[in-house]
């Protein structure tokens, strides 16, 4: 205990009774031999030999260290994109601008915004008086947005017009490239009067064979102000895409097989996924009608089996139809997606059709079919409206039959 030194009038604490524990050698040796007993007694407990033990431990410690340091790199990207998301460039702002900033004077607050460079694309526009007809020629890309891991993209461009979105064209699918040259052009029946009311989209997607396609970037043209006494030819750079699109009817996924010595067109319904909502519980019904029309006629149709409350079904179904080579070049295959009901008519959800006279991707797996026979094609395909590919096809009316002869017994 403190006590006081009678002989000063400083206090000087002093200390009695009071020992600090020593640790020997020996006590320091017992504990290791303790350790050293219980990692042997752990290691003699497990059936492997000890140098398989021994690399097991270390081999596990160096995918717990390798974790440890993803997780931790995760985080640091996080935390760095949350700062880069929170500073807002206000330079050349003043004072009186809060109601700009709060709600901009555009149609659509999400198109058109600059946030990220996805690319420029060079197109023309020629609209011809006499044949009321448009023409959007897609003439190639620059400096585009890489959407695949090996630092690339396939890009094709699609091409329609709003609002009434009748006609969709897609360029061809150009591999590994991001400065593609395409030099198609596509024609559009329209008004002078309706021409200064429409909107002409071209966007540019990356091509996924296996999943559903990427969209680069979009350039909307409103053509209100256009002087078409010349061709319009300019590049504009690629926007975000608008979020007040038509909307989505969903992806199918389906495989093509032909086979030239037994004339089999094979075509096996795999599964869809994210189709349009028919039904008032939030889900659908749906079932697929595969058909093959011959010289725009309605030839042949088979149809798979109905999937109850789904917007993903998985049919894995397969058709076979007898087609002749000759007859595959005049044939249309239309693959379409309905909503079965039990009280009311049936509701297309979405459709798509293949074929020669097809184009984009649908023309590329009917193409890779043909380069590729005996050999099942598959690729997953957007859905389009029911009203544009029935505009598109275009198909007559069935071949009435022939009125029955009366009979007459005499001759």
């Amino acid at each position: 205990m403190p006590a006081f030194s009678s002989n000063s009038t400083t206090w000087t604490p002093t200390f009695t009774n009071f020992t600090f524990p020593t640790y020997t050698n020996t006590t320091k040796n017992q504990i290791l031999t303790k350790v050293e007993d219980t990692v042997k007694s752990f290691l003699d407990n497990i059936p492997l030999p000890r140098w398989l033990t021994v690399v097991l431990m270390v081999v596990g410690a160096i995918l717990i260290l390798i974790i440890v340091l993803c997780l931790c790199l995760k985080c640091c990207r996080k935390s760095k994109t949350k700062e880069k998301k929170d500073k807002i460039g206000l330079k050349g702002v003043n004072g009186g601008s809060t109601t700009a900033l709060v709600q901009p004077e555009v149609t659509d607050p999400d198109y058109g915004s600059s946030k990220e460079f996805r690319g420029k694309l060079l197109y023309s526009l020629d609209y011809s008086v006499p044949q009321s007809e448009l023409t959007v020629g897609i003439k190639e890309a620059d400096s585009l947005k890489a959407m695949d891991l090996g630092v690339s993209s396939d890009p094709y461009v699609k091409v329609y017009m709003c609002p009434d979105k009748n006609k969709t064209c897609e360029t061809k699918v150009l591999k590994n490239t991001l400065k593609p040259v395409f030099n198609e052009s596509f024609t559009f029946q329209v008004s002078k009067a309706a021409l200064s009311k429409s909107t002409v989209v071209m966007q540019v997607y990356d091509f996924n064979r296996f999943s559903k396609h990427n969209i680069i970037g979009e350039v909307r043209l409103q053509l209100e102000n256009f002087d078409w006494n010349h061709v319009m030819e300019e590049w504009q750079d690629l926007s975000e895409p608008s979020r007040h699109e038509e909307e989505n009817r969903g992806d199918i996924c389906f495989s093509l097989r032909y086979v030239p010595t037994s004339n089999k067109l094979t075509v096996v319904i795999l599964e869809a996924k994210n189709l349009k909502v028919m039904d008032l519980g939030g889900s659908s019904d749906p079932y697929v009608k595969v058909q093959l029309t011959l010289d725009k006629r309605k030839w042949k149709k088979r149809k798979t089996s109905v999937k109850k409350r789904t917007l993903a079904p998985y049919y894995n179904e397969s058709f076979t139809f007898s087609v002749t080579f000759e007859q595959l070049q005049r044939v249309n295959l239309v693959i379409a997606v309905w909503d079965y009901d039990t009280m009311t008519r049936n509701d297309a959800i979405g459709k798509i059709y293949l074929g020669c006279e097809a184009s984009g991707n649908q023309l590329r797996h009917w193409a890779d079919m043909l380069s590729n026979p005996r050999r099942p094609v598959a690729q997953w395909h957007s859905l389009l409206s029911a009203q544009q590919v029935d505009s598109a096809l275009n198909l007559k009316r069935k071949l009435p039959k022939p009125p029955k002869l009366p009979f007459n017994g005499h001759r």
